[in-house]
């Protein structure tokens, strides 16, 4: 499958970073959101990232205006997945809202065209079947920064296809990232281990082995974790909007 155009749906923290990543990847990038205040802020924001990462010396000038041109927005659904050829949906993890989501797609889409979600631990396979296009499913979980952050989780459903799947690694690698590829289970790799990370975290603040903080710093510079699991609650409830 030859991907030319990736349509990001939802420019949330998420969605603008995703869109970031396929823009800067090479790829013709088309932004949706249902707000205009969301989306003028995530061009903004991709904006301001392309251009500290000239300043850092890690995109050059001429990559910065290629990524730039290559971005579009839009305010539907309809519109963004009309000349995709894979299509991200990075909406808020709510089912009833990405069953809506990829029932309009399956509608809108081209044929051909890919649907995968960002989710982070809902299931692809009801995704998809709402769709009738279960073996062009998947799930692409990106992590926050989604610039910055190297890791893609690729999600298979008890549908998607072989081509599928590898479609989605080229976009990944082509974004950058390090690409693992998980069979569809409740949290897939990441999110599963760092709920019994946190389960555990909570159970031994309640118990009063030690404070959120002792426990956060024991964790990174122990465990050589990047973040704490109090302080990684913190960052991800403040952004859920």
């Amino acid at each position: 499958m030859d991907i030319k155009t990736i349509a990001v749906i939802g420019a949330g923290t998420m969605g603008r970073g995703i869109a970031y990543a396929a823009a800067q990847g090479g790829y013709r990038t088309v932004l949706e959101d249902v707000s205009a205040g969301v989306l003028a802020r995530g061009v903004t924001y991709i904006k301001d990232a392309l251009a500290e990462g000239v300043q850092r010396g890690k995109v050059t000038p001429e990559q910065e205006q290629q990524a730039a041109a290559s971005l579009s927005t839009c305010r539907s659904v309809e519109e963004a997945a009309a000349e995709a050829d894979l299509v991200i949906e990075a909406v808020p993890e709510d089912m009833k809202l990405k069953l809506e989501v990829f029932t309009a797609l399956d509608k809108a889409a081209k044929p051909h065209c890919i649907l995968a979600s960002n989710t982070s631990s809902l299931s692809v396979t009801e995704m998809a079947a709402v769709t009738g296009r279960a073996a062009l499913c998947a799930g692409m979980h990106f992590f926050n920064p989604a610039p910055k952050m190297k890791l893609l989780e690729l999600v298979r459903g008890l549908e998607t296809s072989d081509a599928t799947l590898e479609a989605c690694r080229e976009v990944g690698r082509r974004m950058g990232k390090e690409v693992v590829t998980v069979r569809e289970s409740p949290g897939f790799i990441t999110s599963r281990i760092n709920a019994m990370i946190g389960n555990e975290a909570f159970y031994m603040l309640q118990e009063g082995v030690a404070s959120a903080r002792d426990i956060d710093t024991a964790l990174k510079l122990g465990l050589n974790h990047p973040m704490g699991p109090f302080e990684l609650v913190d960052l991800v409830g403040s952004r859920c909007a």
